[in-house]
């Protein structure tokens, strides 16, 4: 019996080293990149410090700045118009696509890749051919105005007025790919006895709609809004590539202002305490949808 007892243990706790064994480079990977940044980035969030002199602490110096800095505020407020703009289109145009992909048309695994082939493909790739198409002057967007009558068409990555919308048709066009595969998985989980009851009750397809296909996706969705705001708060790579936060500062988010304020000023402090206003931000946003999903989530 007791032979019996030690030999389980033995498998027990051998089983438990091979499991740790292929953890541990992930919790290594974690710690060293995640965990670790993370919390030096907080406490460099209250020093001053150039990355090469002595560390200043500074308290809450850095965060009180970030309240009269006027380029901070400005990225503030496009970070957040950004978000604003861009959630809202790509989840729209997510459900539209996902809805008609799942009706059984023709070539529809075609249709899934080249709606899910831009979200795959490098971001810098993408932001170089839009380049390409919002070209002012030899761009397919403003040449096909100019044959509809348009004399000036507007300069769409190098004007104020439409640089961030123009970066927000490119983030949308790359991203709504891959919430479409969400989504599309959440409308195959959908029972087709729901849909069979609504048609006996003399439901159309638009209150089989409201009535059964959007409360049942509303748990895709909630993860979808949280997914896509905490993405649009992220964006970088587009922007860096596209207008460099121009032209003036009409397309400075909060993440390539932290870049700038990091890695060009060398006030990493100060970058760190933006970092951690960004954070900030995003956990108020997720908070308030995860209070409002209560409402409205059915599960």
């Amino acid at each position: 019996m007791k032979s019996g007892r030690k030999s389980t243990s033995t498998v027990i706790r051998r089983n438990r080293l091979v499991a740790y064994t292929f953890l541990l480079p992930n919790i290594i990977g974690f710690l060293l990149f995640i965990l670790i940044p993370v919390i030096a980035s907080f406490i460099m969030s209250f020093t001053s410090w150039n990355g090469f002199g002595v560390i200043e602490f500074v308290g809450l110096e850095n965060y009180k700045n970030l309240i009269h800095d006027t380029n901070f505020r400005i990225s503030f407020i496009n970070s957040i118009l950004f978000t604003l703009i861009s959630v809202p289109i790509t989840l729209f145009l997510s459900i539209l696509i996902a809805i008609a992909l799942n009706r059984g048309i023709r070539f529809v695994k075609v249709f899934r890749t080249a709606v899910f082939l831009p979200y795959v493909t490098a971001t810098i790739a993408v932001a170089a051919v839009w380049q390409l198409i919002f070209n002012p002057s030899m761009g397919p967007i403003n040449g096909t105005l100019m044959k509809f009558g348009i004399d000036n068409p507007p300069g769409w990555l190098s004007s104020p007025s439409w640089a961030l919308l123009s970066v927000s048709v490119v983030y949308i066009w790359h991203s709504v790919g891959y919430y479409m595969i969400l989504f599309l998985a959440g409308l195959q989980n959908i029972p087709d006895h729901l849909y069979e009851a609504a048609e006996l009750d003399g439901a159309g397809p638009i209150a089989k709609f409201f009535n059964v296909t959007l409360p049942m996706l509303s748990p895709v969705i909630f993860f979808t809004m949280i997914i896509g705001v905490i993405n649009s708060f992220k964006v970088f790579d587009l922007i860096y590539v596209l207008t460099g936060g121009g032209p003036g500062r009409s397309t400075h988010v909060l993440v390539y202002d932290i870049y700038n304020t990091a890695f060009k000023q060398f006030e990493y402090g100060y970058a760190s305490s933006m970092a951690y206003v960004l954070f900030l931000l995003i956990l108020i946003f997720s908070f308030i949808q995860f209070r409002g999903q209560k409402k409205w989530v059915n599960y």
